[in-house]
């Protein structure tokens, strides 16, 4: 109980100062997190083990980082953009799925490393076109537009191979758009309610509510969803992040709840599972003679998979220095790459060793993916933005 307890006490004290920390020598907090679970874990300092307590809070923070992935889709934004933008996003997607798939075969893994490889990060492409002023960009809605479809078509591809796996092949397969179908009637009849009491539903969104209900519903939508999905024997994974999907897609503007959710979330759960992630980090693999070539040759599979299908935005006329900006971009990866390793190691997919590459990649990349899109395509000017965001509706 004593070593529990200064587990706690010492990852409790992380979570509120590693943010500090790295907003002061500008790095993700995602990478100090894992970083600090390796050294205070059982492989270094031994100060902190696995204990379920703290396997459960983990899990917790692994909800609630699926949950505010699907809640961070813009549903304004996919409508704005047309058949015509939505077609080229899907074709960014799909070539990414392709050169993923070879890259794995290449480097000798297995087709679950093709949906690794397919992912991206929507949490740094968003902030990174907000400081560069580019979000309401040609440029930057096409990205932001291929980002969100990246997120979700890649986490539907994870779960179904997941679910072969496990069950194998059948009727089996039936049960996703049986779980659809049920998020789909969960989606309209929140849509009703809200139409018909504007009022109740407005109290979610309150700043100075004291009962929070707005928390407590997003958390009991997240929980429902994590469970209808364990009924269908679909990853939960896949549970939460639908159900930040549909609550986004029922409340377009969220205010005060947003950053409540986030700071609730962000603050202490989400820090905590990637302290458990750093816990079992294999450092023995990233440091073994000889690997560093497979390190290299991983992470430069990685950015070639998104920059590559990205150059098809140049149907769009758009300047070749803006399309290379965009594909670096999207080849930055953090939180759902992470995540999808994760589940590839419990679900046996993938070893220890990979998952440590594989978070060795993701630290690389957000940290240089974002300096390169910002050297390649600099902010653009206060007068200039507005400009494109007046334009960028019928240009879309």
């Amino acid at each position: 109980m004593h070593d529990q307890a200064a587990s706690l006490i010492l990852i409790a004290i992380a979570a509120y100062l590693l943010p500090i920390i790295a907003n002061r020598i500008k790095a993700p907090a995602v990478v100090l997190e894992i970083l600090f679970g390796v050294l205070v874990g059982p492989q270094m300092l031994g100060w902190v083990g696995n204990t379920e307590f703290l396997a459960v809070l983990a899990e917790l923070g692994f909800f609630l980082l699926m949950f505010l992935s699907g809640f961070e889709i813009d549903i304004g934004t996919l409508e704005r953009q047309g058949s015509r933008q939505i077609g080229l996003g899907l074709a960014a997607f799909a070539l990414t799925l392709a050169g993923s798939y070879l890259a794995s075969l290449l480097l000798g893994y297995g087709l679950f490393v093709t949906f690794v490889l397919a992912t991206t990060s929507v949490g740094l492409v968003v902030p990174t076109l907000r400081g560069t002023r580019r979000t309401n960009s040609p440029m930057g809605q096409l990205v932001l537009l291929t980002a969100l479809l990246a997120d979700f078509l890649t986490l539907l591809g994870v779960t179904i191979f997941a679910l072969i796996k496990e069950q194998g092949a059948g009727l089996v397969l039936l049960n996703i758009p049986g779980f659809f179908a049920v998020a789909a009637v969960v989606l309209l009849a929140l849509r009703r309610a809200a139409w018909w009491h504007p009022k109740a539903f407005a109290q979610l969104f309150a700043s100075d509510d004291p009962e929070e209900i707005g928390i407590r519903a997003t958390l009991a939508l997240m929980l429902t969803f994590v469970g209808l999905s364990l009924f269908f024997g679909i990853e939960a994974i896949l549970g939460a992040f639908l159900a930040g999907t549909v609550f986004a897609m029922v409340f377009r503007h969220r205010g005060e709840l947003d950053r409540k959710l986030n700071g609730f979330s962000f603050g202490f759960f989400i820090p905590i599972f990637f302290i458990n992630v750093g816990l079992h980090f294999d450092v023995a693999a990233v440091f073994r003679p000889g690997s560093f070539g497979g390190h290299a040759a991983l992470i430069v599979a990685a950015v070639l998979v998104k920059v590559v299908p990205s150059l098809i935005f140049l149907v769009r006329r758009l300047p070749f220095r803006e399309v290379l900006a965009a594909g670096m971009l999207l080849s930055a990866r953090l939180s759902l790459i992470i995540a999808v390793a994760e589940l590839g190691v419990e679900l046996e997919l993938i070893d220890r060793t990979l998952q440590a590459r594989v978070i060795l990649l993701a630290a690389v990349t957000a940290t240089f993916a974002p300096v390169l899109f910002r050297w390649l395509a600099p902010p653009l000017a206060e007068a200039s933005n507005a400009t494109e965001a007046t334009e960028a509706p019928a240009k879309g």
